[in-house]
């Protein structure tokens, strides 16, 4: 596999010096395609973190910073049983790749922030913790009370492939019903990531989304595409009758629309926005 860095058109600022550049392998028709790994583990667990990073501040452009609830997480490379997450009550437009603190999965703080405070969050951990050691493929899942998302998941329903966007979660996500709380406890963690199962994204009801993927860039680009999918179908559903695909064109539609890869290609550009007019993210 060819693995080059993605061409900058002229006239772009010159990039922080701290930043590493995005790889992707070369677009050919073998399916799956592969993700590339950084060179040593230092090098991929910083690839992660600065992606990170980026994720609360998107996160943040977005409006998903309602009372600092929502977390993002990114197993360690080298620690698969340990993963990094934001302190808790650093707003998510702040988060710099020093402020992300590592977690044991029995919510030990490894390795604190440089300059925050070691608050770990209890749902972040409750939720996280058992989602990673559920999925061992797993490298990333973020969940937030967005606005959308909330809406729709009040209504206890699966989305519908309505457009071809939404059509991304065809068949590839869940729905976890049994809401009773804010969740603290481990326990409802488990139950979370029983219901999300093998899937991409999980409608957690009455409480919000949350996505998970094989790489940091997959993980934020699904969030945010799952939020716009709710978005989309609850407007349509006010204006009118909606006419969902047919199941063989939804399927269709979700092995083009749903990959890994098409994830992170999705994540680029606003890697891009935000890493340059953000470069504090790699404090």
């Amino acid at each position: 596999m060819t693995v080059q860095p993605l061409a900058r058109p002229h006239g772009r600022p010159a990039p922080h010096p701290s930043k590493l550049e995005t790889l992707l392998p070369e677009r050919t028709t073998a399916q799956p395609a592969t993700i590339p790994q950084r060179a040593t583990v230092e090098e991929e667990r910083l690839h992660r973190k600065q992606r990170l990073a980026a994720g609360y501040r998107l996160f943040a452009r977005n409006g998903f910073d309602m009372g600092g609830a929502g977390h993002i997480t990114a197993r360690d490379p080298e620690f698969p049983d340990q993963f990094w997450v934001n302190p808790a009550g650093v707003h998510f437009s702040r988060i710099t790749v020093s402020d992300l603190m590592l977690v044991s999965h029995e919510g030990e703080i490894v390795q604190p922030p440089a300059h925050a405070k070691p608050r770990l969050n209890r749902a972040a951990f409750a939720i996280h913790s058992e989602l990673h050691k559920a999925r061992p493929d797993v490298v990333a899942a973020a969940h937030s009370h967005s606005l959308h998302g909330k809406a729709w998941s009040a209504l206890g329903r699966l989305l519908d492939p309505i457009t071809q966007d939404s059509a991304a979660f065809y068949d590839d996500h869940a729905l976890f019903t049994e809401f009773s709380g804010v969740v603290l406890d481990t326990s409802e963690g488990e139950k979370i990531a029983e219901a999300l199962g093998h899937r991409k994204a999980v409608i957690l009801q009455n409480h919000g989304l949350l996505t998970v993927a094989h790489s940091v860039e997959a993980a934020v680009w699904r969030y945010l595409a799952m939020e716009n999918a709710c978005q989309a179908q609850l407007l349509a559903e006010a204006a009118g009758q909606t006419r969902p695909m047919q199941h063989h064109i939804a399927k269709l539609t979700a092995g083009q629309m749903g990959s890994e890869i098409g994830g992170i290609y999705a994540f680029e550009p606003y890697w891009d926005v935000v890493s340059e007019e953000e470069p504090d993210l790699f404090d």
